[in-house]
């Protein structure tokens, strides 16, 4: 399927505020947050290009957007990168197993993106198993949410390539890293990655704490196969582990380098509730070389 000249929002008014002032202000208030940053991001004017990128949260912005507010925050400190290629999952079950969208833009009450319609040529031309599609998007919200945060520091000049991920294993995320790696050195971008991820579901808090721990310790050690087996063995019921592994992957891809990984933030759905009896986990994780 051909993509449609624009893309426009599906969980605004739901996930988030469908209003742009009411949006600024919640976004605003997210920063400020006891369980955030505590403090408005500040937007580089020089590129701290060692930043790799990010594991961010997507539920609604009312549980998970506080923690979502340090990925952003450390990355208005990254400055301006030509593009974010944004790794979200596939909760619909619509459109292909490895879906990138090819082109036109994505519009949020904030705006619109461009979708860097060279890169995701790139990315699907080396990868063996990602494909351009736009059904995979249609009704898919990982991706979105992360939108309004993007534009609340860099404003809409930046562009995306929005890829949906419905195979979530090793091997797929070690093709899709490898295929982001080739075509961004081809065509020459300057990228940050995210991957659109949260952790534990419906268990109570203490058990979803000690399980996301479990799975963000093997994230902090940059093992993919380690992850991927705690998260089975465990039954952790991570909703976007493909994106994480790619995310880890394509790290590790940067040659001669010291890879790192580093916990921002972890909360989970009873610490802005208070309701402890059945909860969503959340991380930030920022990766990153020296």
């Amino acid at each position: 399927m051909l993509a449609p000249p624009k893309r426009y929002p599906v969980v605004a008014g739901y996930f988030y505020p469908k209003e742009a002032d009411e949006l600024k202000k919640m976004i605003k208030s997210l920063f400020s947050h006891p369980l955030g940053p505590g403090k408005e991001p500040l937007l580089s004017t020089s590129r701290r290009k060692n930043t790799v990128g990010y594991i961010a949260p997507h539920a609604g912005y009312i549980y998970s957007g506080p923690i979502a507010a340090h990925v952003y925050y450390s990355m208005a400190k990254d400055g301006v990168p030509d593009t974010i290629v944004i790794i979200g999952t596939n909760h619909t079950g619509l459109g292909s197993l490895v879906s990138i969208y090819p082109s036109g833009e994505w519009i949020t009450p904030l705006g619109s993106l461009k979708v860097d319609q060279e890169l995701a040529k790139k990315i699907s031309e080396y990868s063996e198993i990602a494909e351009l599609d736009v059904d995979a998007h249609i009704q898919e919200h990982s991706i979105e949410v992360q939108l309004p945060f993007i534009q609340y520091i860099y404003g809409n000049k930046i562009s995306i390539v929005p890829i949906v991920l419905g195979l979530h294993s090793v091997d797929a995320a070690r093709d899709l890293a490898n295929s982001i790696k080739k075509a961004v050195d081809t065509i020459g971008r300057d990228v940050i990655l995210i991957a659109s991820s949260d952790f534990n579901h419906y268990d109570p808090y203490d058990i979803t704490k000690e399980k996301d721990m479990k799975a963000i310790e093997k994230i902090l050690e940059l093992d993919t196969e380690g992850f991927y087996q705690v998260i089975v063995d465990e039954h952790i019921t991570v909703c976007g582990p493909g994106g994480i592994m790619t995310l880890i992957e394509y790290t590790k891809l940067m040659k001669g380098k010291k890879h790192h990984a580093e916990l921002l933030k972890y909360a989970n759905s009873g610490d802005v509730s208070g309701d402890k009896s059945t909860v969503v986990g959340y991380a930030a994780i920022r990766f990153y070389i020296e």
